[in-house]
């Protein structure tokens, strides 16, 4: 079902019906929301975690209500001039020099500088006027002549400078622009910001919006959501690797599976032509759905138990049967206790004298004889006497 421009959902049920008739399966506490949104001109800030369907809710809206969809995609630095409007100098550059010498007529019988510099001021009006405006998400929807759907996606991405330039436009619905006036909207837009709660908002901001916790699904919500997108997986697998999609979610990752990787990981099972979900074709596939290495290590060491829970896991860092001195041959756990080793009669052993023959100083050249060692010269004490008195001479010449 489809509504026309200036349309309004007449239930909560409509909603829902209609939102699912564009692939988006919605709970009532979400239609609910969104019913709200089009009742009350109030903007609607969606929080959660990455990937619960947050910007696909607001595309669903535009489907719905058949209205434009504006998007403005937050980033850190981002200054007003990417969200509001900038002003076109390539064109007012070029208007310039086709016109300079209609500005040559209007200064040419000025009879100073200040004169002309004056007439030319009495013109600026026409370079910033809305013909050299160019006008980004926030004043596109205030000034669209069509009703639009407004996406301020990943608000808490952007600075707080940000923040408050949307106060203006969210409360008021107008934008304005210093150099032509303010612009003031005759259908306002419906308006949806999402958050991944990288950092905290405004209490000014979350004041002006509806707000809505969006976690991830129940497992029949998901599954309804998986099937919607005719992966191609059956549906008996697609129930499991909802389950299995759950489960890795429980696990300590750095970023749990989304939803629209939940999707991606069915598609793929779904083209490798995948009849039974083992714990081999599961890890083997992992990285559909997991992102970090480390993640990937975790959840490949989970599957067997997500796969069946009634499985017996290995303990991790021992392999049997690889002959590296563990005392048990392949597919064996025979462990061969070593004897007893006395620490201390080995190391006599080594003190002993004459425990080597002559073979053993000699080099690799048997034939020859073995290198004859020098005796160090002895020094005696007078001859350390005097060269330690030389030495104090030397110094006291100095």
């Amino acid at each position: 079902m489809s509504q026309t421009d200036g349309a309004q959902f007449a239930s909560v049920d409509e909603v829902v019906e209609a939102l699912a008739a564009h692939g988006y399966i919605a709970d009532t506490r979400l239609a609910t929301t969104v019913f709200l949104v089009t009742r009350l001109d109030k903007p609607l800030l969606i929080e959660g975690p990455a990937g619960v369907g947050k910007t696909e809710l607001a595309k669903a809206l535009a489907l719905i209500s058949g209205r434009r969809l504006l998007r403005l995609q937050c980033y850190e630095g981002q200054d007003e001039t990417k969200a509001l409007y900038e002003w076109d100098y390539g064109k007012q550059l070029l208007y310039t020099q086709i016109l300079r010498e209609k500005i040559g007529q209007v200064v040419a019988d000025a009879p100073d500088l200040e004169s002309a510099v004056d007439r030319i001021g009495a013109q600026e009006s026409v370079f910033f006027s809305e013909r050299f405006l160019a006008s980004r998400p926030l004043l596109e929807s205030i000034r669209s002549a069509d009703p639009t759907v407004l996406l301020i996606d990943e608000v808490d991405r952007a600075d707080e400078a940000l923040e408050a330039v949307l106060l203006e436009t969210l409360a008021e619905f107008q934008v304005s622009v210093p150099e032509v006036g303010t612009f003031t909207t005759k259908t306002p837009p419906y308006v949806v910001l999402t958050s991944n709660n990288t950092r905290d908002l405004s209490a000014a901001l979350k004041r002006r919006c509806l707000h809505l916790f969006l976690d991830y699904p129940s497992a029949e919500r998901e599954l309804a959501i998986v099937r919607s997108k005719n992966t191609g997986l059956p549906d008996a697998l697609a129930a499991q690797l909802v389950e299995i999609v759950r489960g890795l979610r429980e696990l300590e990752l750095r970023k749990a599976p989304s939803i629209s990787e939940t999707i991606d990981w069915a598609r793929t099972l779904a083209v490798l032509g995948v009849t039974e979900l083992t714990a081999t074709v599961l890890s083997d596939t992992a990285s559909v759905v997991v992102k970090y290495d480390k993640d990937v290590r975790k959840a490949i060491g989970a599957m067997p138990r997500l796969v069946d829970p009634n499985a017996t896991v290995p303990e991790p860092g021992h392999v049997a049967g690889h002959g590296h001195g563990h005392g048990h041959g392949h597919g064996e756990h025979q462990h061969d206790e070593p004897d007893e080793v006395d620490g201390r009669a080995v190391r006599a052993a080594k003190d002993a004298e004459g425990r080597h023959d002559e073979a053993y100083y000699r080099t690799r050249d048997s034939a020859q004889p073995p290198v004859p060692v020098t005796p160090k010269p002895k020094v005696t004490a007078d001859r350390g006497a005097r060269s330690f008195g030389a030495g104090l001479g030397r110094k006291r010449a100095l």
